[in-house]
């Protein structure tokens, strides 16, 4: 498309863009490049992605490595069945994930998408207790305003009342739901734990649910009861791997290991979607009791393309002065955004790592705020009450500013 008016039109009446309506009535801006932090789009207006492409393009765009990655890995194939098959890039990604990721993980599972990875964490732990003849152990506990996907299994585990799944509660499985606190934590795990396969959290910080954190005290609790009640933990570091928080893991805060932990976003620095799911042995060990096998098996399971990209990606990262780069846009963030609590629009501020949140006390007109956004350069999305920033690593001190300076427009 070329972004005529007669374009846009034909667009907006037949291309189906996420958590949206169909014919859509607000606009799509049309971004016709991207190169480092900058979205140039069709009108020649440069923006500063502010949500690294939904926390995903974290060495930002139109990386040379990453480029390099993907066009050597073309010119060998794109992609072949990972059924009685294997290649090299798989391998690597693996060794390469196994290194960095808590050293109870052994075994590496490739999946599609983060919601993808979900589903086949929650099959693992089904199969595992069927393996041990505990066929009763069919319930997942998660946290209040969890989210972990889309997918019907997904949203199973989501949060059926302060999630955007609601209306789908009646139809999904029935799981259970808990405050982030110690004391519900511990009376949800006494009442609950006999028929309970595993609990599923998203460690430190919950995303979509409403961008909430909580402490690394209650993640090491959640382990801890997981042990005591023998029940498997899954850890959701989708949105939180790869340094977003300060911390390679977000698991690393509460120096807490999970039985099961899914991986995906910044996998690929943003260029494909891709997911892994790592394991501790037992869990691999567990499902073949009864000599059954894991059943699932996505077509482009470990697509090479996405596994070239991803070890490079990752590659790029550990190279990289990641840690102190996170911490300086968490100390630019905070020094920017905390005037926003100053504005009786606004109801609180959080700020971790490279994660900066102003929750507005009314729900925010998201094509408004975009539009004014946009005219300062800069490109987030906003949602509910939420106006909120995860930049890219290598965001500069100035593009952190502008940043900063454009939300607090929109608090004034």
């Amino acid at each position: 498309m070329s972004g005529s008016t007669e374009e846009n039109a034909w667009e907006r009446e037949h291309v189906w863009h996420p958590y949206a309506p169909m014919p859509n009535p607000n606009l799509a801006y049309q971004v016709q490049s991207a190169d480092g932090v900058y979205l140039t789009l069709e009108d020649g207006r440069k923006v500063i992605d502010g949500m690294s492409s939904w926390w995903s393009a974290i060495h930002g765009y139109n990386v040379p490595e990453l480029n390099q990655a993907i066009e050597k890995q073309l010119k060998s194939m794109a992609h072949v069945m990972f059924g009685g098959l294997t290649h090299q890039p798989a391998v690597d990604l693996a060794k390469l994930l196994l290194e960095i990721a808590p050293k109870n993980l052994k075994h590496v599972f490739f999946a599609d998408s983060g919601s993808v990875s979900i589903e086949v964490a929650l099959k693992m732990a089904l199969q595992y207790w069927l393996g041990q003849k505990k066929n009763h152990k069919t319930k997942f506990l998660s946290l209040s305003n969890a989210y972990h996907g889309d997918t019907f299994g997904a949203m199973s585990v989501c949060d059926p009342d302060n999630s955007m799944h609601h209306l789908f509660k009646g139809v999904l499985p029935k799981h259970r739901f808990v405050a982030p606190n110690i004391e519900s934590l511990r009376q949800a795990f006494k009442t609950y734990h006999a028929d309970t396969a595993a609990m599923i959290v998203e460690p430190i910080v919950q995303g979509a649910g409403g961008m909430l954190f909580y402490t690394a005290e209650v993640l090491a609790e959640i382990r801890s009861l997981c042990d005591e009640y023998d029940v498997l933990l899954i850890a959701d570091e989708i949105a939180t791997g790869f340094g977003r928080t300060g911390k390679l893991f977000a698991c690393e805060h509460a120096d807490i290991s999970p039985d099961i932990l899914c991986l995906g976003k910044a996998l690929t620095g943003g260029y494909m979607t891709m997911a892994a799911v790592l394991t501790d042995p037992k869990i691999s060990q567990g499902i073949q009791q009864q000599g059954n096998i894991l059943m699932h098996g996505p077509t482009f399971m470990a697509n090479p393309l996405a596994c070239a990209v991803a070890k490079a990606s990752i590659d790029l990262l550990l190279a990289s002065p990641w840690q102190s780069r996170v911490a300086n846009i968490e100390t630019q963030l905070k020094t920017g955004l905390q005037a926003c609590l100053a504005s009786k629009k606004v109801a609180d501020v959080r700020i971790m790592g490279a994660i900066g949140i102003v929750e507005m006390k009314e729900a925010i007109d998201v094509p408004a705020i975009q539009a004014k956004l946009i005219t300062q350069g800069v490109w987030l999305r906003p949602f509910g009450k939420l106006l909120y920033t995860m930049p890219p690593f290598i965001a500069s001190q100035e593009n952190i500013q502008q940043i900063n300076n454009a939300i607090g427009m929109q608090c004034a």
